[in-house]
Parts: C-alpha cells; structure tokens; sequence
C-alpha cells in the first residue's frame, strides 16, 4: 500500500506503507551493533588507559591519557613471545592436520559402494558420546612418549568426529555428475577428491577450518596436564598464570618506586590479557565468516 503526501514546491512524492518499519529495523540495529561493539572498545581502552582512570566506573568513549603500561608489564618478563609462537604453530599445524584428516575420512565414507560403510560411521560417532576420561588419556599419551613433546598438543585432536559428519553430509549432497565423467575418463579417487570436489567445497572447508583454529588457539587444559618444559608450553597458559597472580594482588593499583604514581591498575593488565589472548583469532574470523553459515547449511542436507 502506498501513501501520496505533498512535499516542497507543490510535488507529490509516495511513501511505502513499510517506511516507518524499515527506518526503525534500521536504527534498532545500529543500536544493537554498538551494544555488542562497545565492551570490546572498553577493553581495548582499558588496555591503553592510566592507572587511575581505570579503577573508575562510568561510560567511556575515549581515555584521557594513553599508556601502555599494562603490555609493557606483561612482555617485560620475557616469558610471551615463545608461548605466542607455539599457540601460532599449533594453531597452523593442528588445524592443518585436523582437516587433512577430516577430509580423507569423510570422503569415503560418503560413498555408498564402500562397504561396511554404515558400521565405519558408528564407530566413529560412539566416541562423540562416550570418552575415556582423563587418567585413560593420560597414560595413554605417557605410553606414546608423548609427554613434554609438542605433538601432544596436536595429535590427539587430529580427528574431530563431529566435522567428519558434517564433511561427509556435505560429499553426500554433491551431485554425482561431478564425479562420473571424470571417472568414465580413468580418474582414481584422489584425484576426483583434490581436483574435483575440494574445489567446489570452499565453504565447508573455511568452516571447518575455522572450528579447528579456534579449538586449538582457545585450548589450554591440555598444555596445562601434559607439558612441563615452559619452552613448550602455550601463550593461554601463561596468560592464565599471569591473570591468577593479577587477582592475588591485595591493592587494586601498582604503583611506580621513582615517582610513587600510579601507573597500572590489574583492569589494564586484565585487558590487555584478554586482547592478546583473542588477538589472531578475531583477525581471521572476518574472512572465513561469509563462508560459516553456508557450510553448516550445505553440510546438513543428508544423514
């Protein structure tokens, strides 16, 4: 339905009956995006903000005075920078491994002619539902000689069962005409499944990606139970280790020897923490995102 009003000059213009909802969906949404922006502003501003501004509350747009103490505070034990660059590498080489392995797991399962096919798949699914527990594990991963070596912090996660079922609904929805010409023509499997299919699987592939990198980046338990050598360890641990002896200091503001000011308060150190922690993960996680929701969609057409 349209609405006919007359507008400056004597010219007739018409309004849409959903004019009014269209500029309030507009406004509500700006709103609710600045709700949901705006405690990660405050914790990148604590990060960079004085001592004393901030111990107090209030809404704040913008510090008075930028420092960086708290990042000063926490590289300065020199103890960051080799746990940062194993939580990257285990990051890069777990999330590589765990879709390699998804890959080559669920593409043959999605074949109909393989057999025992549906017995395969249960045995995978059962450990979606039924784990050991962690004394198992753990003197499974002592037998392995795995303790205090870096690949303990990859190998176990190598096989994710759930992005196995979701790889493989995904091989399943394909059409088979992708597949027959180039099969008619003498092409094996593997080259169907890297010249054919991944080609075409972009957005599974990024989703699945981006679940293993942030399993991997956010994991810190394991790091914790199976590495000793701080040489190995992850930059989450150390984070949290920092964080607890944060929380243990009695007064709420660090002061400096020289000029007794005031210098870092534990909300910087807490949220400099945290941007350091989230670091990569949020830098990457815009270029993946397009492709999330239609890789879980695509990959949940069949059982």
């Amino acid at each position: 339905m349209r609405q006919t009003q007359l507008g400056k000059g004597g010219k007739r213009f018409k309004l849409h009956s959903g004019w009014w909802f269209d500029l309030f969906n507009g406004a509500f949404m700006v709103v609710f995006a600045l709700l949901i922006l705006y405690p990660f502003w405050q914790v990148f501003l604590l990060s960079f903000s004085d001592g004393r501004e901030a111990t107090t509350l209030g809404f704040h747009l913008w510090p008075q005075s930028w420092s960086n103490e708290a990042y000063r505070f926490l590289f300065s034990s020199g103890e960051i920078m080799r746990p940062y660059m194993n939580s990257i590498l285990r990051t890069i080489f777990g999330t590589a491994l765990e879709v390699l392995f998804t890959i080559l797991v669920a593409y043959p399962l999605s074949k109909k002619e393989l057999p025992f096919r549906g017995t395969m798949t249960t045995y995978f699914i059962i450990p979606m539902f039924f784990g050991g527990g962690l004394i198992p594990t753990y003197l499974i991963i002592r037998s392995l000689g795995l303790l205090d070596h870096f690949l303990v912090l990859i190998l176990p996660g190598a096989v994710a069962v759930f992005s196995i079922i979701i790889m493989r609904n995904y091989f399943m929805s394909l059409d088979v005409a992708l597949e027959e010409s180039a099969h008619m023509d003498g092409a094996g499997y593997m080259t169907l499944l890297f010249k054919i299919i991944l080609p075409v699987s972009t957005p599974v592939l990024a989703t699945i990606s981006l679940w293993a990198a942030v399993e991997h980046w956010n994991a810190w338990f394991d790091a914790m139970i199976y590495i000793r050598d701080r040489n190995l360890t992850v930059i989450q641990v150390i984070m949290r280790e920092m964080l607890m002896s944060v929380s243990d200091v009695s007064n709420d503001l660090m002061f400096d020897n020289n000029t007794n000011q005031a210098k870092l308060a534990m909300n910087n150190v807490r949220s400099a923490i945290a941007l350091i922690s989230i670091g990569p993960i949020i830098l990457v996680y815009p270029w993946l995102q397009k492709y999330f929701v239609k890789g879980i969609m695509l990959g949940s057409i069949k059982g």
